[in-house]
């Protein structure tokens, strides 16, 4: 697989990123300038040779962290001088063991790791909600045998706003952006005029709204790729998918997904700042058809439905504006006083299933109502079942994918092991 070529039949639209997902690409090594490497990998790793050794940007996933030693060991062999994690994300940070094994096996100094201050704090998290990063992680990759990890490398190194490293008479510029998390850090290689992104581009709709995810900030996010588009870079290296190649593809694919951001943040603000309610926002803003349609934009990850949701967490809080949700009664009492106005939890479902043939949305509550009314009926559990496998058939992001075929493998189970 070249990436290069690759890259390109994207870029013109001879494949999709729905043919070739970002996440989905692992390979070799393969050297893209001068002393500069890639790796396709869940999470991609950048390398560079310098004078003093290599320094990578981000060091992969703990399931693929052999694959990517092995591979950039048959690119170069000098010793890890320094390791930069561009975010906490648990695919991009637990490739350095082998690394330091390797250094002590060969009596070398061993690699410094950096990475920006609020990054430890996301490891002390992510220890202490082990268990629900595990859930959600199960159900957004539909991965049931997912462990999450409970121990992590640390940086030895973090810094606040920007940074400069020379290693090796090579300079990299860090700088920090708050837009997918809280401790990003894109990386400018002047030199060379390669910029490694992290996953503030990831040939997809940015990820800016993850419904089972901590905050994200798309309006910082936005200003962090306009700085980046401005600095002239004619290589970008991407956490996630393929490089762009050249300074005008880079410029406006960086500057389009700012342009999306700016876009859902400033249309939700707007319609907060006249009173409505999260339900009429979310069901009037839209992103821009002509950007969703770029090959870089499209919604196979997130979506934009789901960035003006958490536009509104960021500055309304948990709350939609709905007076019956401040203080509702449990899910199930509803449900159940629901069914018995339409005739019983069987009739809800019969009618969700005939809603699905029409309105997927309105069938999925209805399909849920019956089964929060009767969870141990296998009528109820079989149209649920049913509802959401098509509704996981319809979209297109892994977020949707994942937690409505969840929601459906969960009540085929319990039909499956109910007596009736």
């Amino acid at each position: 697989m070249d990436v290069l070529d690759l890259a390109d039949k994207l870029w013109r639209g001879e494949l999709t990123v729905e043919d070739v997902h970002p996440f989905s690409l692992i390979g070799e090594v393969q050297e893209v300038a001068e002393g500069v490497a890639f790796v396709p990998s869940f999470a991609n790793v950048s390398a560079f040779r310098t004078g003093d050794g290599l320094v990578l940007i981000d060091t992969g996933s703990a399931p693929l962290a052999e694959h990517v030693h092995r591979t950039v060991r048959t690119w170069e062999r000098s010793r890890l001088n320094t390791a930069v994690y561009s975010h906490g994300h648990i695919d991009h940070v637990f490739g350095v063991p082998l690394f330091e094994a390797e250094a002590e096996a060969s009596s070398w100094a061993p690699p410094t790791v950096v990475a920006h201050e609020a990054l430890p704090a996301r490891f002390d998290r992510y220890v202490l909600t082990a268990g629900y990063n595990e859930i959600v992680n199960q159900r957004q990759f539909q991965l049931p045998d997912l462990r999450w990890p409970r121990d992590y490398r640390y940086p030895d190194r973090t810094y606040r706003d920007a940074l400069t490293l020379e290693v090796g008479g090579t300079a990299f510029l860090l700088q920090h952006c708050r837009g997918e998390t809280d401790d990003h850090t894109f990386t400018w290689v002047p030199d060379r005029k390669v910029l490694c992104c992290g996953d503030l581009f990831i040939w997809a709709s940015p990820n800016a709204g993850n419904p089972q995810k901590v905050q994200r900030y798309p309006r910082e996010w936005a200003a962090g790729l306009r700085a980046m588009a401005g600095l002239g870079a004619e290589l970008l290296l991407p956490g996630h998918g393929v490089p762009i190649v050249g300074a005008d593809r880079i410029r406006q694919a960086l500057a389009e997904t700012a342009e999306l951001l700016e876009h859902l943040h400033d249309e939700t603000v707007a319609l907060m700042n006249e009173g409505a309610r999260l339900d009429d926002i979310v069901h009037t803003v839209r992103g821009p058809q002509h950007l969703l349609d770029r090959p870089y934009l499209r919604p196979v990850y997130d979506e934009p439905e789901f960035v003006v949701r958490n536009t509104w967490r960021l500055y309304g809080g948990w709350w939609d504006g709905d007076p019956s949700h401040l203080k509702p009664a449990p899910a199930a009492a509803l449900a159940t006083e629901l069914a018995a106005l339409a005739g019983g939890p069987r009739r809800l479902a019969e009618r969700a299933r005939q809603l699905a043939d029409s309105d997927l949305r309105l069938a999925g509550h209805l399909a849920e109502l019956a089964w929060q009314a009767a969870p141990e009926d296998p009528d109820t559990n079989d149209a649920r079942a049913e509802v959401y496998d098509r509704r996981a058939a319809a979209e297109a992001s892994t977020m949707s994918k994942g937690v409505f075929s969840w929601t459906a493998a969960e009540s085929r189970r319990a039909s499956e092991q109910s007596p009736g």
